[in-house]
């Protein structure tokens, strides 16, 4: 029971941190992307690599990290940091489409508004981006689901080391693997469960603001 709230806990840690350090960036570059008339074919291009598989973008990273590659100097590989650098790298196509799309649609609606109000550029900028916020939240709240559930960079760049980069997904794997079905069904439910929990905080909050 122990270990499984380990995994439990350092799944939420890993996949909360890659959403956050992939925000850093995606965010912004969403920002920029909306207040800019000619950036359709870059959005595409991000819906686009939304659906690049895990285990591509694991396989990409675990080259680079290895010791033969150009950053194994850096010693990462089989770490929780390179866990969370390869989610960050998953997430940014989903978390910066999806905030695009918010902060295009707020800008449009509620800075021409302003515009026309007499607001200021940056008056009118400011309140655009204050009437995304509940919409960048729950971008982000998608960009962590995708990270918690990925199996791919998880297994690739971690190594599923028992109490260090063991998460959900790949002890999943690993039970699957040995025959342990009903322990499998069992940390699968627990996943669904922290996601439907989550999803249902951020609904709450919403509904309080």
């Amino acid at each position: 029971m122990s270990e499984i709230l380990g995994t439990t806990i350092r799944s939420l840690y890993i996949s909360g941190s890659a959403t956050l350090i992939s925000s850093l960036w995606s965010i912004p570059l969403a920002y920029a992307l909306a207040s800019s008339r000619k950036s359709s074919q870059i959005a595409s291009l991000l819906e686009a690599l939304v659906g690049v598989p895990t285990v591509l973008v694991g396989l990409l990273l675990y080259l680079l990290l290895s010791r033969q590659g150009p950053l194994g100097i850096l010693g990462m590989l089989y770490t929780p940091q390179a866990i969370i650098l390869g989610e960050s790298i998953l997430v940014t196509p989903l978390l910066t489409s999806v905030a695009f799309r918010v902060l295009r649609y707020s800008i449009e609606t509620y800075g021409e508004l302003a515009y026309t109000l007499g607001s200021s550029s940056r008056q009118a900028m400011a309140l655009a981006v204050t009437q995304s916020l509940p919409g960048l939240a729950s971008a982000m709240v998608m960009a962590f689901s995708r990270a918690i559930g990925e199996l791919g960079v998880a297994l690739l760049v971690g190594g599923n080391l028992r109490g260090y980069t063991r998460t959900l997904t790949t002890a999943i794997a690993l039970e699957v693997s040995k025959g342990e079905f009903q322990d499998a069904i069992s940390l699968g439910t627990i996943l669904v469960v922290v996601m439907v929990l989550i999803s249902f905080v951020l609904r709450l909050l919403r509904r309080l603001q």
